[in-house]
């Protein structure tokens, strides 16, 4: 099935991993810049279905280049991501051409809500499924993420949202590092300390849900992260 297209434009490396892995698992077909006048020659290239732009970018900052894809294109829709967060900052992003404005720090799970908004509006829709439809089997335990159960040998449990969001990380990362920071940042939209502190109540509850499953342990590895172990 065809993939939407989506141009990412951002230069600050780690956080365009993380929003390329997020977008690339969604189902979405990504092409990533790392500044501005090489996003304007991927757009060019590629005839992507959405893009998606920092503001702040060597060569062509993201004011310009979506004027200036606006000109090509008039009607593919335009999402800002900036920590420019003054009220000017968010006229002048509409004014230049975007369609949404997205403010840093931001979750994955609120742009691709805004970006499947926008893509409706324009007449495009996603075509590959949603992860939220898939479902995890591990050991004797299941994950729908979808309705947000957790069926171990013993009860089938009700996660919080960011609970089933978090178990879906470590199981995408199974017998691999989950990088604390690069969840933090992608359920919360920061790693501050707070959040941290949600995240560790969060995997001390899963840990317990999954006490006494055969094969099936959340090991955490200081300063780098955790790893289920299935």
């Amino acid at each position: 099935m065809k993939k939407t297209k989506v141009l990412y434009a951002e230069d600050e490396p780690f956080l365009a991993r993380i929003v390329l892995d997020g977008l690339t698992s969604s189902g979405y077909d990504v092409k990533l810049a790392l500044d501005g006048a090489l996003a304007l020659k991927l757009f060019q290239e590629q005839k992507p279905d959405i893009c998606v732009l920092d503001i702040m970018m060597p060569q062509k900052d993201g004011y310009t280049l979506a004027a200036e894809i606006r000109k090509s294109d008039p009607d593919i829709p335009i999402i800002f991501l900036s920590a420019k967060a003054l009220t000017e900052d968010v006229v002048m992003g509409f004014k230049s051409g975007g369609n949404d404005y997205l403010k840093k720090p931001f979750s994955i799970d609120e742009l691709l809500v805004r970006m499947e908004s926008l893509l409706k509006r324009f007449g495009h829709t996603q075509k590959e499924d949603n992860d939220l439809t898939q479902k995890y089997q591990f050991g004797n335990c299941e994950l729908d993420p979808l309705a947000q159960k957790l069926k171990t040998s013993v009860a089938e449990y009700s996660l919080s949202y960011k609970e089933t969001i978090l178990l879906e990380l470590l199981l995408k990362n199974r017998n691999n590092i989950l990088e604390r920071e690069a969840a933090l940042i992608k359920i919360w939209g920061e790693d501050s300390f707070y959040n941290g502190r949600s995240m560790d109540v969060f995997m001390a509850h899963l840990r317990k849900l999954l006490k006494g499953e055969t094969g099936i342990q959340i090991i955490s590895l200081r300063g780098v992260g955790y790893k289920l172990i299935c």
